[in-house]
Parts: structure tokens; sequence; C-alpha cells
């Protein structure tokens, strides 16, 4: 054991020695673990982590509360304001639109699954990781105006699918018999009652930072680990009160991100936490989930993989942004710029956990594929597509916003960069 964590941790410093070379070779940091998690798992037996079921559990479950609590608190509503109208389009009509067609086809495509098991699907591979096209994010041919739509949408999408996957993983382990009759019930209260409670403890949590740190009670130097704390606080709480801790942990974030006003400089030691757990998570991808996924793979999920990364996101798409003013360049762009990746990934580690083998087999290799697709195919043309619309668009496109930073959500090749504005 103690020779696979000393493993671990060197492939964790040896990419911190080298992430800012590896972008000008096109590997992010997701692509880079999944690959060194194959080679040195399956394919040559170095890196052996057999890890416990509630290991694998609680990392799935914190990194997912970190990644949920900080996108929502970093993009908090004042930062919704300046394209208000493409975030209401893409999050309130095109996240449902894809939610509803992935679950459709997923239904119709797929054999052995079920209505909660298609819901499954369709909702656990509508987020996008705007990880995945990290060197287009940080791209300045590329306008700011369109990184920062889909930096927002990857922030928020995660989200707010996570109350459909959990009622669909409640009714497949329902209709498994692995739950009571009344799961989908019981699960139904759980989200209502880890939204109510989130908020209450976000809003409270949020003002008492910034009363604090006004009045120099609270010292900056730990405002990080507090919020760090407070973003697990926030999901165990919510627990003991019988809440879902993955929403509370999400709308305390939106409330915390509103109330403080400004918590970029609190917020990154909890993004830099996030990020390092994010790495292991896709380590443990490669190691473990990809290839005991590979040997299902048949060519029905290998064709919903495709077409979760074409039709089912890029026509929702186009459907909610028509009217909107975008051209049909910078619709089919966005359109192409969905990554699935490390939201996706965590739902998957958290089916294998809640259901049986034989309830989690129909569901687990579509999404492994999708992932792997996806990781392979926006890592290959993140930057020749991104080079090429934004040089088409450089005189007709967007406007790019003032001179300034903006956070790009997630790791970028390895590390949490800041997007220099153009104007």
């Amino acid at each position: 054991m103690d020779g696979t964590l000393s493993l671990v941790l060197l492939l964790l410093f040896l990419w911190c020695l080298c992430s800012r070379r590896m972008e000008r070779f096109e590997l992010t940091a997701p692509a880079a673990f999944v690959l060194l998690g194959l080679l040195l798992g399956e394919g040559t037996g170095t890196l052996d982590l057999a890890l416990p079921h509630e290991t694998v559990k609680a990392l799935a479950e914190v990194t997912l509360v970190w990644v949920l609590f900080t996108d929502a608190a970093r993009l908090s509503f004042r930062a919704l304001r300046p394209e208000l109208g493409l975030y209401v389009r893409l999050l309130g009509i095109g996240l449902p639109l894809c939610v509803g067609l992935g679950t459709l086809l997923a239904a119709a495509l797929l054999p052995g699954v079920s209505g909660w098991a298609a819901l499954y699907v369709g909702a656990a591979l509508a987020p996008t990781d705007a990880a995945l096209g990290a060197t287009m994010m940080v791209n300045p041919e590329v306008p700011v105006k369109i990184r920062r739509v889909l930096n927002v949408e990857s922030g928020l999408n995660d989200g707010i699918v996570t109350p459909l996957v959990v009622l669909a993983l409640a009714g497949m382990a329902s209709a498994e018999g692995a739950a009571g009759p009344h799961a989908t019930g019981h699960a139904l209260v759980e989200l209502a009652v880890g939204a109510a409670y989130g908020a209450v403890a976000g809003l409270a949590a949020g003002w008492l930072l910034r009363t604090t740190l006004r009045n120099g009670w609270a010292s900056e130097d730990f405002a990080g680990p507090g919020v760090l704390a407070l973003s697990l606080l926030g999901y165990t709480s919510a627990l003991a009160l019988g809440g879902n801790g993955f929403v509370a942990a999400f709308v305390a974030g939106l409330a915390f991100g509103t109330v403080h006003g400004a918590p970029q400089r609190v917020l990154l030691y909890v993004e830099q936490s996030a990020a390092l757990l994010s790495v292991l998570v896709w380590l443990v991808f490669g190691v473990l989930l990809l290839p005991e996924m590979a040997a299902d793979f048949t060519w029905q999920a290998v064709l919903y993989a495709v077409l979760s990364l074409t039709v089912i996101r890029m026509v929702p798409v186009a459907l909610c942004l028509a009217g909107s003013g975008l051209d049909v360049r910078t619709v089919l762009f966005v359109g192409w710029f969905g990554p699935r990746g490390l939201a996706s990934v965590i739902f998957g580690l958290l089916a294998v956990e809640e259901l049986d083998p034989a309830g989690a087999r129909p569901v687990l290799p579509v999404l492994a594929c999708t992932v792997l697709l996806s990781v392979l195919a926006h890592g290959l043309t993140s930057t020749p597509l991104a080079r090429r619309y934004g040089r088409s668009v450089k005189d007709t496109g967007p406007a790019a916003a003032p001179a300034d930073e903006l956070p790009v959500r997630g790791m970028a090749a390895g590390g949490l960069h800041r997007v220099r504005r153009r104007g």
C-alpha cells in the first residue's frame, strides 16, 4: 500500500513539474491521468488501486461536494448578469432538452435499460466539463463572451442535474429491490430538505464570513480552510437532518457566493483541494472503472456515446439558442464544446456504490465509453477548432469584455488558470 501511495504522489508531483509544458501538446490533466491509469494499471500492473468500496465512495462524494459548492459559489447570481439570457436558454431550456433526448435515446437504443436507468444515463451524461476543453478556455482568439458562457454553463449544469441523478438512482434501487418501494418519494423529500437547508446555511455562512472579515474578527489566511470545512459541513449536516447532501452543497454555494459578494480569494483553497481530488478521480477512472467496463462496450454503447457528444448535445443547444442573436458558427461551436467529464465519472462511481452489480451493468459502460471518447475528441479538437473559430469571428463575432480576469472552472492541464480578458 505504501508503494502504491508513493507512486500516486510521485505522479502528482511530476505532473506539477511539467503541466505547463504539456499544454503545448494539448494534454490536459484528465487525459493524462486517465492514460496513466490505463498504462500503469491494466497495461503493466504497476499501479494496484485495490481500494475498498468505502474509500471509492468517500472520494467520489467529497470531490462532488467540493466541485458543486465551489462552482456555485464562484458563479453567483451577480456573475450571471452579463449574459443572463444565454444562461437561461442553455440551462433552463437546453439542459432539460438534453436530458430528455438522452433519456429517450437510451431507452430506445440500450438493451436492458429500464425507464429509471434511461433517465439516469440521460441526466448523468448531461453535465459538461470545461476542464476537458481547457486549451480552448484559455485561447485569447475565442471571444471572452463565448468562453464565459461555456464556463458558467459548465459550472452550473452539474448541480442542476444532480437531483435527477439522485432520483433516478433511487428509482433503479427500488426497482431491483435494493431499497424500499417508496424510495423515490423519500428521495424527493430529501431533495427538498437539502435545498431548503442549503439555502439557509449558505446565506448565514456568507453573511457571517463577510461581517467577521470586515470587522477584523476573521483572518483571510484561515478563510480558505474555513470555507473548505463549510462546504463539507453543509453536506454532512444536511444528511443528519434527512436531506440530500449534494443538493445542499450546491444551493449553499449559490447562497454563500451571492451574499459574500466577491469570494474568489477565499474559494481558492477549496478549488485547489477539489482539483487535487479530481485528479485522483480521473486516475481511479483509468485504473479501475474503465478497464472493467471496456469488456462490456457494445456497439449500442459506442453509438450512444457518439450520439451523446453530437446529436444529444448539439440539437438542444441549437434549439435553445435560436433567436439569441448568435450566428451559426457560434452555435455549432458552443454545441460541440460540451465535454463529458468529472461529474459523469463521479455519478458513475456513485452508481457502483448504490446499485447491485447487475443493476449497474447496463448503464456504466455507456458512461465510461462516452467520457473516454470525450476526453479524446475534445482534447484533440480543442485548440485547432478554437483557433479556427476565433479567426472566423474576429471581426464579426461577439465582442470581447473589458480587460479583466475570468476564472476558469476546473483544472486546465493540471492547474487552476485564470483567463486574461482582452478587449
